[in-house]
């Protein structure tokens, strides 16, 4: 069915966003995902144009709301009012206006009146210890709730670390057993949203791509969506061409540290986090609004096995290459000017092919000892 103006005008008065902005908005999530110039007209006929929006169950297991939170505080423009339009949010635990057992209830027949059509979130780690006791929803463990919801449901987002690999409720001991949804639910696929809190336009965007084509976008090992997480934050992030050049701030106020320079050395974890921080940000308002961008490392949220694992000013398993310490220490190039930098970089350089070289050729020489040994 074509998309006509009136249609347009009916999204606006819904929404309170002109066409333009919402177009706009549509075209920033499909660029993201690296899809094709028609993909943002695409996705916003989908939602002018649907007949009725999916229905949403949305649990919460172990967590302290944060994801909840960042979508209700972010605008892009006024996401929340775009996400409640988006979908029918038939249960929300923190957002319903009603409670007890008539919530429940509704939950249930909603579920049941929408088998394998409604999309299931899920916010928060699952206890699977002593029965999954550690978390319990209307005389029901979270654990419980879970298999429940996912059995008829056409699509699972589980949003958050907690929910995506078990984030700080499964760090240390773990006396409760929290693990994240994908441990749970193993015969279905489930997107994960990690991040500590994620970012909304994340959640937004596999949203829209599940609207949009009736499936869910190209995921990694892990169940994330490849578009948001498919880089390391290492490689996109602006400090990068400081770790390159050997420029690293060593001591939170110290001169490398009011310069700008790279954080590794104080323990930023972008090397080893896949993540879209530095490119969306976070609020909407610009200005380098995400940890790196005010001066703290990246501690790794969105990343099992780093986040709330790892100290927080340890040094990051760099995945790429490791942090060039062949240059001089801060302080002696402090007032030296770029060509002694660039000089510095390619002498880096010449010690690494060097070494590269040394070790190529004693490589070499071993398997002409082997063969030599076979032959003999």
């Amino acid at each position: 069915m074509a998309v006509t103006e009136s249609d347009f005008l009916d999204l606006e008065q819904r929404l309170g966003v002109s066409r333009r902005a919402f177009l706009k908005f549509c075209a920033g999530v499909a660029a993201s995902m690296g899809l094709g110039g028609n993909a943002g007209l695409a996705m916003a006929e989908a939602v002018v144009t649907a007949k009725k929006r999916p229905p949403v169950i949305w649990l919460h297991g172990q967590e302290c709301t944060g994801p909840s939170e960042t979508l209700l505080r972010s605008e892009q423009p006024s996401l929340e009012t775009l996400i409640l339009d988006l979908i029918s949010l038939e249960y929300h635990q923190t957002l319903d206006a009603g409670a007890g057992h008539g919530v429940e209830a509704r939950k249930r027949q909603s579920m049941e009146e929408n088998k394998g059509k409604y999309v299931l979130v899920i916010e928060g780690s699952i206890p699977l210890a002593d029965g999954g006791i550690y978390c319990k929803i209307g005389g029901q463990t979270m654990l419980e709730a879970t298999k429940e919801a996912a059995e008829h449901a056409a699509a699972i987002i589980a949003f958050g670390s907690c929910a995506s690999w078990g984030g700080v409720p499964s760090s240390g001991i773990n006396p409760t057993g929290a693990v994240g949804a994908p441990a749970v639910i193993t015969d279905k696929p489930v997107v994960t949203i990690p991040g500590c809190p994620p970012n909304p336009a994340n959640f937004l965007g596999t949203v829209l791509y599940f609207v949009t084509y009736g499936k869910l976008p190209p995921l990694d090992a892990q169940g994330r969506p490849k578009w948001a997480y498919g880089r390391l934050i290492h490689e996109n992030c602006y400090r990068r061409p400081h770790f390159d050049a050997g420029r690293f701030a060593t001591q939170f106020g110290d001169e490398g540290h009011k310069q700008g320079w790279c954080l590794y050395k104080l323990g930023c974890k972008g090397p080893e986090t896949y993540n879209n921080c530095p490119s969306l940000e976070f609020n909407n308002v610009g200005g380098g609004v995400w940890p790196v961008g005010v001066g703290h490392p990246c501690f790794g949220c969105s990343e099992g096995g780093v986040g709330f694992t790892k100290p927080l000013f340890s040094l990051a398993d760099v995945k790429t290459h490791t942090a060039p310490n062949t240059f001089p220490a801060i302080d002696s190039r402090e007032n030296t000017n770029a060509a002694s930098a660039l000089s510095a970089g390619l002498a880096g350089v010449g010690i690494g092919v060097a070494i590269g070289a040394g070790a190529m050729a004693a490589k070499k020489l071993g398997q002409q000892e082997h063969l030599s040994d076979d032959q003999g």
